[in-house]
């Protein structure tokens, strides 16, 4: 039976699988269940979706051998519907680097969990929970706004800090001011 609760072991099951089709050795997660490498036993709310935003480390290459976007394969293979989905109950959404809004520098602070493979060792990449939240500031979706909320009760955020890091990304005014909202209204 599928649950729409991802495990670390989800996480894992994706970075092989992409690893392995797009003979990588890296892969970079984005969206929610990126934070699981951070916080793998985060509130069942953090942890609700039915996909894992990926993409493999090596895109730009394959997409310019193979000229065509990665994002497509992996929805094609792994996508929602695929085989994939149907045996492990998830299923790998395909994004790319320019998919989530991070600030500049955010893999200077990435979080990344080696995983081992029959190949060797994998690295899981993912941004910071506060990159990560940041990327969330901008969209702000009632399941953006769900996240946060639930992630600042577990683990109070800062949010001068986070304030400072949304405007780095240069946000619309519209977005930097419905983001110091929603911020004003946790407190």
């Amino acid at each position: 039976m599928a649950t729409d609760v991802r495990t670390l072991a989800d996480v894992e099951r994706a970075v092989r699988s992409l690893c392995r089709h797009f003979r990588t050795d890296h892969v970079i997660l984005i969206g929610s269940q990126a934070a699981l490498l951070e916080w793998p036993d985060a509130p069942i709310i953090v942890r609700t979706s039915g996909e894992i935003d990926a993409y493999p480390g090596n895109i730009r290459e394959w997409e310019d051998r193979n000229r065509e976007p990665a994002s497509e394969e992996i929805n094609a293979l792994f996508g929602w519907g695929s085989t994939f989905h149907e045996q492990f109950g998830f299923y790998i959404d395909g994004v790319d680097d320019r998919t989530a809004k991070l600030p500049p520098d955010w893999r200077a602070e990435a979080v990344t969990r080696t995983i081992l493979d029959e190949a060797g060792e994998l690295t899981a990449v993912a941004p910071s929970a506060r990159d990560l939240i940041v990327s969330k500031l901008h969209r702000l979706t009632d399941k953006d706004k769900d996240f946060i909320a639930a992630f600042h009760a577990e683990r109070p955020l800062d949010i001068d800090d986070l304030l400072a890091r949304l405007a780095e990304c240069r946000p619309d005014a519209s977005v930097l001011a419905g983001a110091r909202a929603f911020l004003a209204s946790l407190t």
